[in-house]
């Protein structure tokens, strides 16, 4: 006859285990950048710059609604046929930019603004606080974007307008309205953003602009020919 036992029945193997193992890794990761970032951005607001203040301030407001990189366009405009092609890949760069930024990732993520009362901004740096999402930064991803495609076509004015664009994201940051990694990620989406309009003009239909990544060295029978096998 079978003694009884009180022994407890061992409990089934949890299958989720490993998932909800690298979920909680993930989500401590997630948060020690959060940490990192907002320490950053405390570490800006808290450097008195008041010769800065002013200057970073205009350049901000001056990158609203891409309004550098519309004048910088209209001069490159007015120069020979390659600066125009230039002009077109930056504008092309800068659409592509804005609507990734402003009609997918920031409603996509929903980050909150910076308080910039809690971080004790200096009031001679602020601008009108955006009312949209902070992550990532639309100024940013159409300044690089557009600096992007447009020192590909044209390489001699790739050091100018990277450190433009660089300039206009930093400015983000020191006015108190984004932190640095929304910052950090607008840039990776402007160079996305520069990639995908220079190979949408290789592979258009339009003489025209197939000429604007001609420019850019590769010919667009290549990239045709590259379209084909992928």
């Amino acid at each position: 006859m079978t003694e009884p036992t009180d022994a407890a029945p061992e409990p089934a193997p949890d299958a989720d285990g490993p998932r909800r193992a690298r979920e909680r890794a993930g989500g401590t990761v997630l948060g020690e950048l959060r940490a990192v970032d907002g320490a950053l951005y405390a570490a800006v607001a808290a450097t008195s710059t008041p010769t800065l203040d002013r200057a970073l301030r205009r350049l901000s407001r001056a990158a609203d609604h891409s309004k550098i990189s519309l004048g910088v366009a209209a001069v490159l405009a007015l120069g020979g046929a390659r600066a125009r092609r230039a002009a077109l890949a930056g504008l092309g760069a800068v659409a592509v930019a804005s609507a990734s930024a402003n009609l997918l990732a920031k409603r996509l993520v929903h980050r909150a603004r910076p308080d910039r009362e809690a971080a004790r901004v200096t009031v001679g740096r602020l601008v009108p606080m955006p009312t949209s999402a902070s992550f990532p930064s639309g100024h940013t991803a159409s300044a690089v974007a557009f600096a992007t495609a447009v020192g590909v076509v044209l390489p001699a004015t790739a050091v100018p307008l990277g450190a433009l664009a660089g300039a206009v994201g930093y400015a983000r940051v020191h006015t108190g309205v984004h932190y640095p990694g929304d910052v950090a990620a607008g840039a990776v989406l402007g160079i996305a953003s520069a990639a995908a309009a220079l190979a949408a003009a290789a592979a258009a239909p339009v003489p025209g602009v197939r000429s604007v990544y001609a420019a850019a060295g590769t010919p667009p029978s290549a990239a045709r020919g590259v379209k084909r096998r992928g």
